[in-house]
């Protein structure tokens, strides 16, 4: 039979994921896509506890401040726009009022420290090798947050930079975490403001930076899984992208999500969330009579499935799945 399409070989993982043990995702719009889904479907797992981020520093610096509980104060925060940011977060952490602001990104880092010390998976998703340097402080941010290009400078990393930051801090992770298993992966999306072939070195840096690490420790401690190249040489269509031409269209999400359940989760894992995804289109089902009779009892049955998923699988937390039907029920 002939092939119209290459097929990318999933990397047999030694260490599979499962529900009875905590995991941690860090790193650009494919951490947040498949760690929503994997959060949805009530596996034990953080993600992006300081937003999204692009470039490997400035991962290895958040995970710096989880390793050492680092704890933010005003003084590190600055103002703009009419918003108290934070360099080391995302945008969606930026308020108007720095005390409350300051309570959730700590709430969030302490948090995230007890998982990192405890997690037997840290997927690390890499989007690009350039980096913005404040000039003023010297620092590596993790966000913009729309200031002027003129206050940063931009350059692109080099592989032995990557590998010279990750080195010493897989020492310290493996140290402190002897169960711990990394998971990197390249983002699919393209980076195209410097044009195709500066996008193409800079994802062909990131690459080579996460083998040098492979290299090193072997794929009992890393192991790699090819978002990029399952968008890049299996799709290979723009049919698969959304109407940017950068990001992964959902057909395209859809279709590394299921490759990457299929690779990482264990048995058990891939039988329970078969049974739970049952549940969750449920979840989108919409009326225009919420009083009606049948669409209560839908809702309560729905519930009731829940529970006694729930019984069977008692180290699960199912509770945030009750939550949303009970909200439902109740609007």
């Amino acid at each position: 039979m002939l092939k119209f399409r290459t097929e990318v070989d999933l990397p047999e993982f030694k260490k599979k994921m499962g529900y009875r043990h905590q995991s941690m995702m860090f790193g650009s719009c494919f951490a947040e896509n498949i760690g929503t889904y994997l959060q949805d479907l009530c596996f034990p797992i953080m993600v992006n506890p300081f937003g999204i981020l692009y470039n490997p520093i400035s991962i290895a610096n958040s995970l710096e401040i989880l390793l050492n509980r680092k704890k933010f104060t005003e003084q590190g925060l600055f103002y703009s726009n009419g918003l108290y940011n934070s360099f080391s977060h995302h945008s969606r952490f930026s308020g108007s009022d720095p005390v409350n602001m300051l309570e959730r990104i700590n709430t969030q880092a302490a948090e995230a420290s007890d998982i990192l010390k405890k997690c037997h998976h840290l997927f690390i998703t890499f989007g690009t090798s350039w980096i913005f340097k404040h000039k003023t402080s010297g620092v590596v941010v993790s966000n913009c947050h729309k200031l002027p290009a003129a206050t940063f400078d931009r350059y692109r990393l080099s592989v032995e930079q990557i590998t010279e930051i990750w080195i010493p801090l897989i020492e310290e992770m493996k140290s402190l975490n002897s169960d711990l298993h990394l998971v990197f992966t390249v983002s699919p999306i393209r980076h195209l403001r410097d044009g195709a072939h500066e996008n193409q070195l800079s994802k062909s840096i990131l690459l080579l930076a996460i083998e040098a690490l492979i290299s090193r420790y072997g794929n009992e401690l890393i192991s790699y899984f090819p978002s990029y190249e399952l968008v890049l040489d299996e799709l290979r269509d723009y049919r698969f992208y959304a109407a940017d031409m950068t990001h992964p269209s959902e057909v395209a999400v859809v279709f590394i999500r299921e490759k990457f359940v299929a690779a990482i989760l264990d048995h058990e894992a891939k039988t329970v969330s078969g049974e739970l995804e049952k549940l969750l289109p449920a979840l989108k089902h919409k009326t225009l009579n919420n009083s009606d009779k049948d669409y209560i009892s839908f809702l309560e049955n729905q519930i009731e499935k829940t529970n006694q998923l729930q019984i069977k699988y008692p180290f699960i937390d199912f509770k945030m799945v009750i939550k949303k039907f009970l909200e439902k029920r109740a609007d």
